[in-house]
């Protein structure tokens, strides 16, 4: 009778990390993804943001390119150095989309590139896909 009144156990909401320079967009993407029920955690640049992956181990990175200490493709070049974190999923999420910018990117092994302005439901899907796919690629 008293099974009612336990405390169900809370499901663990994936942590993303969104590393922007741009406090609008970081407030835009974390409300919307704290409304779709993932943990979210803000870096304002690059160095912040490697910091923070360091310590917080986050689910997924939501990267920008142009920021100030530490741009974008510094923070993948070192993520993908340390073997505790080169398989975190890093989705870039900037306004720089030329071919050269985005095969930059794709060379660090990014899951997906996001140009801004963004679909919300777009970027939403683009993250559950890339954390599905990390979840298979665990099970192998």
């Amino acid at each position: 009778m008293f099974e009612l009144f336990k405390s169900k156990k809370k499901s663990v909401q994936p942590k993303i990390l969104i590393v922007d320079d741009e406090p609008d967009y970081i407030t835009a993407i974390q409300c919307r993804l704290e409304w779709s029920h993932y943990d979210v955690i803000t870096a304002t640049n690059g160095q912040e943001g490697l910091e923070k992956v360091a310590s917080e181990k986050p689910d997924l990175v939501l990267l920008d390119t142009n920021m100030p200490i530490m741009n974008g493709h510094d923070v993948l070049e070192r993520l993908k150095q340390n073997p505790e974190l080169k398989n975190i999923p890093v989705i870039m999420v900037t306004a720089l989309c030329e071919a050269q910018d985005i095969a930059k990117a794709s060379s660090y092994g990014v899951v997906d590139y996001v140009a801004k302005p963004f679909d919300f439901a777009e970027l939403v899907e683009k993250i559950a896909n890339a954390l599905s796919n990390k979840k298979a690629t665990q099970r192998v």
